[in-house]
């Protein structure tokens, strides 16, 4: 079988790809007014089929996320016509698993062995996942666990060593550009300005959008230091007393504070939302609707007002450990992390007041997918 080509992460090596707009020594406004929430794709030969052509509409893609928390592939070919105008990607083959690979990190910044082993199994998984389909275009990320441990670059060699992947430590700017061009289709069209964020496990990210006319902008950007894992490891997830709770907020509030002033120039028109992409408010849409088992159809692309949110919010709050654990939507592996989460929603919410958030259940993945298509033709790029 064919070994699937890499882009600038995969099997076997190979050039890093150029990122959508120049990298900066810090974050903040974007240099290029005209990078769109689009990016720009970068130039990556098209890989080729077995009989020695160029047949970019045969090709199957894959993108791995790694993170702090989980370990997500996405498998798919572009889809022109699809169940919803929002979605472009027909998925194939898909794999999630909590691997806590972060777990720890707060102490020792250290990668620690139980977590490379839970996640070099994950990968097992997405090797053959990809094996199985004929991948032929792949992306494969890392985000803030391997870009702050000190033993980060060695941890992607074992990888190497024992999957064969590749894997990307992409820095901060291209998770938040990324994670834009994977939900941004969600934001509201007559909305002047959107903030996006994602929680992770180890970084939030926010991406301040402004439509002009030539498209959806990514003005302004910021990732923070501060995921549900860390932040649940600090201060505590499975007894999250009122106390302990806004304490947690308080963390977040702070971390926010020179990303509000930076942005407070920027005008809110009436229609201004937040676009939420993270496990942190899928649960919250999940426990909103009632549903006694997780549907990423009833919850991507799912409006909720600001009292909704503040319901949810409260609802997860009154539950202790084992009801969280029990809950269909959260589960005993996210049930210590979910009320960090939650910290760190409510402080965007105080920073940056919206009448209501829309719900994302894609992002990364879905970035990387649709950019590498973007970049072999196959789909039209958007800005």
């Amino acid at each position: 079988m064919k070994k699937p080509e890499h882009r600038g992460g995969g099997l076997g090596g190979g050039a890093k790809p150029r990122v959508g707009f120049e990298a900066r020594a810090s974050e903040g406004e974007a240099k290029d007014p005209r990078a769109s929430c689009a990016g720009a794709a970068s130039h990556v030969p098209s890989a080729r089929v077995a009989s020695g052509g160029d047949r970019r509409d045969e090709h199957v893609y894959a993108a791995l996320d790694l993170g702090t928390n989980n370990c997500r592939l996405l498998i798919a070919r572009p889809e022109q016509r699809s169940r919803r105008k929002t979605e472009l990607l027909r998925v194939v083959d898909a794999f999630s698993r909590i691997v806590r690979l972060g777990e720890g990190m707060g102490a020792s910044r250290r990668i620690c062995e139980q977590a490379i082993e839970r996640t070099l199994d994950a990968l097992d998984v997405c090797r053959e996942k990809m094996s199985a389909r004929g991948v032929s275009r792949a992306r494969l990320i890392a985000t803030q666990a391997c870009r702050a441990a000190e033993n980060g670059a060695e941890f992607v060699e074992r990888v190497r060593e024992r999957t064969g992947l590749l894997l990307e430590v992409i820095d901060r700017e291209t998770e938040a550009r990324l994670a834009a061009r994977g939900c941004g289709s969600l934001a509201d069209p007559r909305a002047e300005s959107i903030l996006l964020f994602d929680i992770g496990g180890g970084s939030t990210e926010l991406v301040w959008l402004r439509r002009e006319a030539q498209g959806c902008q990514l003005r302004h950007w910021t990732s923070l230091e501060l995921g549900v894992v860390s932040l649940a490891e600090r201060f505590g997830g499975k007894s999250v007393t009122a106390e302990v709770y806004e304490t947690m907020t308080a963390r977040a509030l702070e971390a926010l504070a020179p990303f509000a002033e930076r942005t407070a120039v920027e005008r809110r028109c009436e229609r201004f939302h937040l676009l939420g992409t993270s496990g942190t408010v899928t649960t919250l849409a999940g426990v909103h609707l009632g549903l006694e088992r997780y549907d990423r159809w009833r919850v991507d692309g799912l409006w909720l007002s600001d009292e909704d949110a503040t319901r949810a919010i409260e609802s997860l709050r009154a539950m202790d450990f084992e009801q969280r654990a029990a809950n269909g939507c959260i589960g005993p592996q996210r049930a210590d992390l979910v009320l960090a989460g939650c910290a760190i929603f409510e402080a965007i919410r105080r920073v940056f007041p919206a009448a209501r958030t829309r719900i994302a259940d894609r992002g990364l993945r879905e970035g990387i997918l649709l950019e590498m298509m973007e970049a072999d033709g196959l789909l039209a790029r958007e800005g």
